[in-house]
């Protein structure tokens, strides 16, 4: 098993720099990939979207590719004319709207330089499809590292679920052993009732109580419910020596669980069954929290 929340980071050299990769995931029932790439690298996307894919099937994945071009090999600076045109448009009107004149009125170089988007870094540019195979590498990497941490938590979780489950087994054993005494204490009940009523020639040897009590037994019998919950305890068990995805398997056999448990309450009508039908249920829905969680 493995849990949908992760982080990994790889790095490679590529065309003459630096690729680095970062990889996050969270849960999320359907599959999300979202790609962040470097400036005229959208002909990777989905290459990278397909590697990425092969091992993260649930869940949101943030895919960052960044580049790091070894210092000096910018070239240059330039200057947005653009964007200095349009602050000294902006300081000019604001100047007007305070009155001011003069050399409190004058737009220095030096505040232009300050304003954002005024100087403009060139970096060099790297081509993609040569950067690729150091790209690659570090995607290769950087899921490696993810998928590592992914199953380190996954280990964790199945430990959790193995004791949630531990529990519902132990409850649903004592109500394997109390189900044959319902009928039995129905029996004893109703034939107190009958004394208590004083019915004269009416006893529980009676035809009609008789087929009270076969109707009863046969409306409180809980055996087919305690079968498929063993069968999903197996099932269960499959998915966990399963190396595939499993979370939507799971999720759907905590739902058929519950189908069970609550079959169990309604029909077993005996309050010591409904004690453990209570924790069985509470225990299930502390299960299916954490089944959220895998992939």
């Amino acid at each position: 098993m493995k849990s949908m929340t992760g982080y990994g980071r790889g790095e490679s050299s590529a065309a003459d720099a630096k690729v680095v990769v970062e990889l996050k995931s969270v849960n999320r029932k359907q599959p999300e990939l979202v790609v962040m790439l470097p400036p005229d690298w959208e002909t990777l996307e989905s290459r990278i979207r397909d590697f990425v894919a092969r091992v993260v099937s649930r869940g949101r994945c943030e895919i960052r590719v960044s580049l790091d071009v070894p210092e000096g090999e910018s070239t240059g600076n330039r200057i947005n004319r653009a964007a200095v045109q349009a602050y000294t448009r902006e300081w000019s009107e604001v100047a007007a709207e305070l009155g001011l004149s003069g050399a409190a009125a004058q737009v220095s170089l030096e505040l232009l330089a300050r304003c954002p988007g005024v100087m403009q870094v060139q970096t060099r540019v790297v081509d993609p499809e040569a950067a690729w195979p150091g790209t690659s590498a570090a995607l290769a990497a950087a899921l490696e590292s993810m998928d590592s941490m992914r199953r380190r938590e996954g280990e964790a979780l199945e430990r959790d679920l193995e004791g949630r489950l531990g529990q519902i087994r132990s409850a649903l054993d004592r109500v394997r052993a109390l189900a044959p005494d319902v009928v039995i204490r129905y029996r004893q009940q109703l034939a107190q009732r009958l004394q208590a009523a004083g019915l004269e020639g009416v006893t529980i040897a009676d035809e009609r109580i008789l087929r009270e009590l076969v109707v009863f037994a046969d409306r409180s019998d809980i055996s087919e419910e305690i079968a498929r919950i063993d069968s999903h305890f197996q099932q269960y068990e499959d998915c966990r020596k399963s190396q595939e995805a499993v979370g939507r398997k799971l999720d759907f056999l905590a739902q058929e669980f519950h189908r069970e448990i609550n079959t169990i309450g309604s029909k077993a009508n005996d309050a010591r069954i409904a004690v453990e039908v209570v924790l069985m249920k509470t225990e299930l829905e502390r299960f299916r929290e954490q089944v959220q969680n895998i992939e």
